[in-house]
């Protein structure tokens, strides 16, 4: 087994919020408590419903914003309180593709310039030598050398997405944070990005954070799945296990609302009834015991721990 490039303890990220100009601030409670580790060249696919606070914890991760509390570790090294100065190292190693690719990109740089300003902002690279290493990289996603000095808008979504990733690449990091990298792509052109991930991921041994609400994709991407609801992860288990062996009955539900294209393939995993509580006022103990079809009265008032039920398979349910 390699040992760990990241290891999460504990993050937690509450934002303040106002119910009106005069009254007292609220918490959001974002993320809750999330304990992970993603290991070299291993894919960790992260989750859930929008707004359980997936892109958040991705986000903590690289420092973009602050974590409340709980521990992040980069090879070894507690990151979560450094200052901007100490953090500039780490930098280099912790990289994201962000889901949109057209806002991510300046529309007033090249492409060229875009990809080669990570090389520039950490002095690794100038003039001849900077170039050569953007036509290298550009070569390394599917774009041609001549397009360097094209601008985002004259790309398409798929083209753009590559300049992302070639930017992430630049400054050869250990691990990726990859943000819905393909939701904003249509079908055909989100399996060649993802299939461009896979190729750089064995080639680079890089390590992905796969941040999606698309379980279809992140099956065909990742080794390990973890599996969130309102800021909590409930269960982390190999991509097998989740798909055919789930262990929390929130699992079982999205996995049960993925389209089947045989119609005569019933489903009868009952469908779940209800919102997601609000994140300012999440319900007590269990976060999912007011949709759950199984809850009971101990899981009103008591919060389940992660825990093992089978080898490799960890589940936050009281009652599995």
């Amino acid at each position: 087994m390699t040992k760990p490039v990241l290891v999460v303890d504990e993050l937690k990220k509450h934002f303040a919020v106002r119910r009106g100009f005069l009254g007292p601030p609220d918490q959001v409670l974002a993320v809750d408590g999330v304990s992970f580790a993603i290991c070299e060249g291993e894919t960790l696919g992260l989750v859930g419903e929008s707004g359980c606070g997936k892109s958040t914890v991705g986000r903590a991760i690289l420092r973009l914003i602050e974590p409340t509390s709980g521990s992040i570790r980069v090879a070894g090294q507690d990151i979560t309180r450094l200052s901007n100065r100490a953090m500039r190292p780490f930098r280099r190693e912790l990289q994201i593709i962000f889901q949109d690719p057209f806002s991510s990109l300046n529309p007033r740089m090249t492409a060229g310039d875009i990809v080669g300003e990570p090389l520039h902002a950490h002095h690794l690279a100038s003039g001849k030598a900077l170039r050569e290493r953007v036509a290298q990289l550009f070569d390394r996603v599917g774009l041609s050398r001549a397009q360097m000095k094209n601008y985002p808008h004259q790309f398409s979504g798929g083209q753009r997405q590559r300049i992302g990733i070639a930017r992430a690449l630049a400054l050869h990091p250990r691990l990726i944070v990859c943000d819905e990298p393909v939701s904003a792509l249509d079908v055909s052109i989100q399996a060649q990005v993802i299939n461009l991930l896979m190729d750089l991921q064995r080639d680079l041994k890089l390590s992905y954070l796969f941040i999606s609400h698309n379980l279809a994709v992140v099956e065909h991407i990742s080794h390990r799945i973890a599996v969130m609801y309102l800021g909590r992860i409930v269960e982390i288990a190999a991509k097998e296990t989740i798909f055919t062996r789930p262990g929390h009955p929130y699992t079982e539900a999205l996995l049960s609302a993925i389209p089947v294209p045989d119609p005569a393939i019933r489903d009868t995993t009952p469908a779940l009834q209800g919102d997601v509580p609000s994140p300012v006022r999440p319900p007590p103990g269990c976060h999912f015991h007011t949709r759950c079809p199984i809850a009971v009265a101990r899981c009103k008032a008591e919060t389940p721990p992660l825990r093992e039920i089978a080898p490799g398979q960890q589940v936050a349910c009281h009652l599995r």
